[in-house]
């Protein structure tokens, strides 16, 4: 089935650092930008810290279409809507794509990327589709609890870490039932879209631009260099050792060194 893409109004956050440059930060898949208000406010000091909802997830509308491009286009028309003419973009994971896409088509509104724990190629791994089969098989009707919920992820989502971010996904209704707060059909109808690469083949960014690793993550891996290089020929690859896919998280404070060490 084939949907019309239309423009959302994205939720942000504001996470302090009024008449700073803009950094605008996108979360990744089942993220939200409550991730990232720790970070955000230590990113402060040098930046007008926005940190926003992708569509369908947090408190950002939710919609049938579920492409980069559309992503992207809602990120241009917020930044239409707030008065940005140019920001430097934060992405992480998904995130990470949708800005990467956005520099590349649009680089007159982008002074810096920075991009976290992603790399310009596609990803298939049943990793995702174990997670996302979790979270589809979880009965809401006859669900007691958010540790009743844990419990039934145990035998299907191997790592603690991941178990605890899912369910940051899990809300109650006023009436004590639950709801997933991210469009979960939605989501996992896109999850192909979702891993495939996001940039054609010629497109390129020439702004300055920081790939920042976790060490011990396998998203961006020594073979994807060339490929960041040739979309992102000024880019600088940067590896936090001992951190994973969040690197923001599990390493904050070497992460925000390497972020406002950026250009710009």
């Amino acid at each position: 089935m084939c949907f019309v893409s239309f423009v959302v109004s994205l939720f942000h956050r504001d996470l302090g650092g009024a008449g700073r440059p803009p950094l605008v930060i996108l979360h990744g898949m089942l993220g939200s930008s409550r991730n990232w208000q720790t970070t955000g406010r230590d990113l402060a000091g040098r930046y007008h810290v926005l940190s926003l909802d992708l569509r369908n997830h947090g408190d950002s509308p939710q919609a049938e279409a579920m492409t980069y491009a559309a992503m992207m286009e809602d990120v241009v028309a917020w930044m239409d809507g707030q008065g940005l003419a140019r920001v430097t973009l934060l992405g992480h994971s998904m995130g990470g794509k949708v800005a990467m896409l956005l520099a590349c088509r649009h680089p007159a509104r982008v002074a810096g990327l920075i991009v976290v724990d992603i790399a310009p190629k596609g990803y298939h791994w049943v990793a995702h589709r174990q997670e996302f089969a979790a979270m589809n098989e979880l009965d809401l009707a006859h669900l007691t609890s958010r540790a009743a919920a844990e419990q039934a992820f145990e035998s299907k989502v191997s790592d603690w870490a991941m178990r605890k971010f899912l369910l940051t996904n899990l809300q109650r209704n006023e009436d004590g039932t639950w709801k997933w707060g991210v469009n979960l059909p939605v989501l996992t109808a896109a999850l192909p879209a979702m891993e495939a690469d996001a940039l054609g083949t010629a497109e390129q960014y020439a702004g300055p631009t920081l790939f920042i690793a976790g060490g011990k993550s396998r998203y961006i891996e020594a073979g994807d260099h060339a490929a960041i290089r040739a979309h992102f020929p000024a880019a600088r690859i940067e590896v936090i050792p001992g951190a994973g896919h969040n690197p923001h998280i599990e390493a904050r404070e070497a992460f925000v060194a390497l972020v406002l060490s950026a250009n710009p």
